[in-house]
């Protein structure tokens, strides 16, 4: 059997920068122990497979160590490779188990819009004793969503410099870590740790920009905000918050086409 294969890297426009995600679209679902050897063959942070079903498509997300409930790089990858494929399909919609219907559009000046729910943060008062010994900075405060610890700091110079003990950060599974702070070029930046689900530093994370717009645009007090994920690699995200929706903004490049053959 063959089956196509896209790798894209997502919220970038240069090769080589943003997030790299496999994409497999499918006519039938694959077996899951099967997608899961072909995530960890690709070794990627995430592989997408997506079938459509009636008028949506139904995705679903595996990092080489398991199946995630919820990637945004993924799924604007999944939408570059679908909105290039069907040049006249403007919009969108996917489906996922854990989250319910993602829509998504094509927006001006080649970016691709994608609407999810809103997953703001709540704090943490007792916090866990892995994380504080698991970042080598201690932050001012913690915060919890679905996904992740939200380590915040005063100073965006802490997130470049914070450095992560992986074995320490696994113990908090099935929760991943999250270290944010204000910028002064940006609204805020953040990195990813993720070591529990997928590798030791993710490059750059749609779906927990859906609780880090939330949590900054009630501290900064505006809707609109422009993001940086200050990952080797990097990633720039546009985010707008609109009650329980959050909308990021990202663009998304080819790097290779194929086949791989099961």
């Amino acid at each position: 059997m063959k089956l196509n294969v896209h790798y894209i890297d997502a919220f970038t426009e240069s090769l080589f920068k943003g997030n790299p995600a496999a994409v497999i679209i499918s006519d039938t679902w694959l077996s899951d122990d099967l997608m899961q050897s072909i995530a960890v063959e690709n070794n990627l942070s995430e592989t997408a497979f997506s079938v459509k079903t009636g008028d949506s498509y139904h995705i679903r997300w595996f990092s080489p160590l398991t199946e995630i409930e919820f990637c945004g790089h993924a799924t604007l990858a999944t939408a570059y490779v679908l909105f290039n494929q069907y040049s006249k399909i403007k919009s969108i919609t996917f489906y996922a188990k854990a989250v319910g219907e993602l829509e998504v559009h094509k927006a001006q000046d080649g970016f691709i819009q994608m609407r999810f729910p809103n997953r703001m943060p709540e704090p943490v008062d007792d916090i866990p004793e892995a994380l504080i010994d698991g970042l080598s900075i201690k932050p001012n405060e913690v915060y919890l969503n679905q996904q992740a610890y939200f380590a915040v700091y005063s100073d965006e110079e802490q997130v470049f410099a914070v450095e992560q003990d992986p074995d320490k950060i696994r113990q908090l599974k099935p929760y991943d870590v999250t270290v944010t702070a204000p910028s002064a070029k940006y609204d805020f930046v953040s990195r990813y740790f993720w070591p529990a689900n997928g590798g030791d530093e993710d490059p750059v994370t749609g779906s927990i920009h859906t609780g880090l717009a939330p949590f900054w645009s009630e501290r900064l007090g505006k809707h609109e905000l422009r993001a940086y994920q200050a990952s080797k690699r990097g990633g720039e995200l546009l985010c707008k918050v609109d009650r329980d929706r959050v909308f990021i903004q990202g663009k998304a490049v080819r790097y290779l086409s194929g086949s791989i053959e099961i």
